[in-house]
């Protein structure tokens, strides 16, 4: 009897009408969400919103242990992978009783579940979490280029245009306004009425802050997300090999390494393009 309930909760974890159902739930809790902030319809649904609420909440428990039953025997793996522990700590505050914002933050909180239920938007995630490090160099580049024009901008402008150049702070705002490219021709075109020559500091900054920097991300983020699907690619041919008869199996590991495959050719095109640009 054990064993038959524990597959039984493998089955509705691996089928995919359990997905699209909370993925769906998901999806109302957002709009209703949104429908509260009205306060015509949360006068006249006041009632049905709760319950729904409520109903959502109790889905998402049942969720959470019907997940945790199909880890058994080792049902701590369920909080091994990341996405779990967000789920179930979204869980947990909703079913906190507390006044103030700590309910509401928790329905917002249900909506970012989507993140967790919809593959494609969990290696973005993912992408994105492990491009921090790459990006935090990305980011200090960028500080110390911004401090050595401000610095410079202030020397150099200071008397013309005391407006964007009178202190370092100043200066500082002035070149984030400059890199997003907005109306940054005007600050030049002030420079440029006392030296003819403050284009070249102008063109310069844009060109370094704004595409070459640019470019810097978006190859980080390009390595990470060939990691990312590769990842992906295996976490599937492991989900697949459990389930799978042998002449099955090598089928699918043949396709999946003919996709393995395909990703690092790209990998390796992108890495020699970066390598021949200068």
């Amino acid at each position: 009897m054990k064993s038959r309930l524990i597959e039984f909760a493998q089955r509705i974890v691996a089928s995919r009408w359990f997905l699209n159902g909370i993925t769906t739930v998901i999806l109302v809790n957002g709009v209703i969400i949104g429908l509260e902030t009205v306060d015509t319809l949360n006068d006249a649904f006041g009632f049905w919103f709760l319950l729904f609420n409520q109903v959502a909440v109790g889905i998402f428990v049942v969720e959470a242990i019907i997940k945790i039953v199909a880890h058994h025997p080792r049902m701590l793996n369920y909080f091994k992978d990341g996405w779990n522990v967000f789920d179930f700590t979204v869980v947990v505050l909703c079913l906190i009783p507390s006044s103030g914002y700590l309910p509401m933050l928790a329905r917002v909180l249900r909506l970012l579940r989507i993140l967790s239920v919809i593959p494609s938007l969990k290696v973005l995630v993912t992408v994105l979490v492990r491009s921090l490090p790459g990006m935090f160099n990305i980011v200090l580049l960028t500080v110390v280029i911004f401090y050595v024009y401000a610095v410079a901008g202030h020397h150099l402008f200071a008397d013309i245009d005391p407006t964007h150049w009178r202190s370092l702070g100043i200066s500082l705002l002035s070149l984030f306004r400059i890199v997003t490219l907005e109306d940054w021709t005007d600050i030049m075109y002030a420079a440029m009425e006392a030296h003819w020559w403050a284009w070249m500091f102008f063109v310069s900054l844009v060109l370094v802050g704004t595409f070459v920097v640019f470019n810097l991300i978006i190859a980080v983020v390009i390595s990470n997300h060939d990691r990312a699907t590769q990842e992906t690619l295996l976490d599937r041919y492991e989900k697949l090999h459990d389930s799978l008869d042998q002449a099955s199996r090598e089928e699918v590991l043949l396709m999946e390494i003919q996709q393995i495959r395909e990703a690092l050719n790209r990998v390796e095109q992108q890495v020699s393009a970066n390598k021949a640009s200068p």
